[in-house]
């Protein structure tokens, strides 16, 4: 949640890595305008489970905040409007395009009688740059470099809520990072829906490869360059390169595989085969071995077999996927997917648990590994115990150090145990 303060206006954020960095353009707006007592819903629609939660959380607010305005934005408020406005408890519905505008905050509650301020996201052709700061959390800084989708994936509703693919220019990207770096950020995070078709739009057609090199040579002071999740098939050879031989950018890629099954991928309206999975991770550890892969897999897509499903679960030892972000298959009204034989909800979240017990297995496996390491941590928080602080290794694993250092900062330590999903470290042990 950004805002703090009985009278600041807060965000609160549900979803995506790019709803968390546009919360923060949106807090700036909100308190520009002189917003108070105000909740602001950033709602995501890539689940029908996650829409639910946002509109319980509103309901929720408004017993908890009788008197406070309430204001819903996000994809779920993009792709479907008059829901959000029927209820009673929300006071104004806003688009993805408005969102990011200072004066959708500027007039509110000042002679408006409308509760509807969203237009047509497919007519949106550019996406501008907006400079921040900082985060609330002052840690880790998201970078937006793009937004929207061109593919059409069966399953998914978002291109709905975020319009076709439209790139930042490079220039203005880099100026952002910078500006964070100078205010005191070593961790940087690209992020957008479609990261991998950065820049198709753009005059000269750069690349996300292209992006990445220019910000890591324009601006030597930063430590950390992370990619948010990245479609394999469409990495260039310059960002391939970046991946493989820069040490800035952290050894840490999650990618949108989705399934490992061939069918089901074609099904999918995927862009990559099951062997093109492998073969990227491969090629990737053979020139940086210590690399460890996340990935978004789909249980119980419509027509999935038994024999299909294990396909998916083999990929993930296949690929030796280190983090596993999970979905039961869920139908968006109006995706081809939706109109396709559905398996039942108790076989999807079946094998949804089964591919979570497999992606801890994994996980478990490559954290124990980790004993008696050297690691990186971006201190995140202090604890409660005196001296101790948590963070995230170059390779995004947990951790806990007894250290006196300041969030924000990077420590190295040795890794002396493992518990709670959590590395336990000691800089004392070096």
């Amino acid at each position: 949640m950004t805002g703090t303060g009985e009278n600041t206006p807060r965000v609160v954020t549900f979803g995506c890595r790019l709803n968390s960095y546009e919360s923060e353009v949106m807090a700036n707006h909100a308190r520009e305008a002189g917003l108070q007592n105000t909740v602001i819903f950033n709602t995501c629609a890539v689940t029908a489970e996650a829409t639910r939660q946002a509109r319980q959380s509103i309901r929720r607010s408004r017993k908890a905040n009788p008197d406070a305005r309430i204001i819903v934005t996000g994809c779920a408020a993009q792709i479907s409007p008059e829901k959000f406005a029927r209820m009673d408890e929300v006071d104004l519905v806003i688009g993805n395009q408005e969102k990011m505008q200072l004066e959708s905050y500027q007039d509110f509650g000042l002679g408006r009688t409308e509760k509807l301020l969203v237009n047509d996201i497919m007519a949106v052709k550019e996406t501008a740059n907006h400079l921040i700061d900082g985060y609330a959390e002052r840690t880790r800084a998201f970078v937006q470099v793009q937004n929207g989708c061109d593919h059409r994936c069966t399953f998914c509703i978002i291109p709905y809520g975020r319009g076709n693919s439209r790139s930042v220019p490079m220039g203005d990207v880099i100026a952002q990072v910078r500006r964070l770096v100078e205010n005191g950020y070593q961790e940087v995070i690209i992020t957008g829906v479609d990261i991998s078709s950065y820049g198709f739009d753009l005059p000269g057609k750069p690349t996300l490869g292209g992006l990445c090199q220019k910000i890591l040579t324009l601006v030597p002071e930063l430590r950390r360059l992370r990619l948010s999740s990245i479609d394999s098939i469409e990495i260039d050879p310059v960002l391939f390169k970046v991946i493989t031989q820069e040490e800035r950018l952290m050894p840490h890629l999650h990618l949108s595989l989705q399934s490992g099954d061939d069918m089901i991928l074609k099904r999918m309206k995927r862009r990559h085969s099951r062997a093109d999975s492998i073969d990227f991770c491969r090629r990737v550890r053979a020139q940086r071995p210590d690399v460890v892969f996340g990935a978004d897999i789909i249980a119980g897509f419509p027509t999935e077999t038994e024999q299909m499903f294990q396909n998916s679960m083999r990929l993930v030892e296949e690929c030796d996927l280190t983090y596993l972000h999970v979905f039961p298959y869920s139908a968006r009204a109006g995706t081809p997917a939706a109109r396709m034989p559905a398996l039942g909800k108790q076989i999807c979240k079946q094998r949804a648990v089964r591919l979570r017990a497999l992606g801890q297995t994994q996980f478990d496996r490559y954290m124990h590994a980790q004993m008696g390491k050297v690691i990186s941590v971006l201190v995140e928080k202090h604890q409660q115990t005196a001296g101790t602080v948590t963070g995230h290794t170059e390779h995004f694993a947990p951790a806990l150090i007894t250290s006196a250092y300041e969030p924000g900062e990077i420590v190295r330590a040795r890794v002396t145990g493992f518990d709670n999903g959590s590395l336990i470290a000691d800089q004392n042990n070096l």
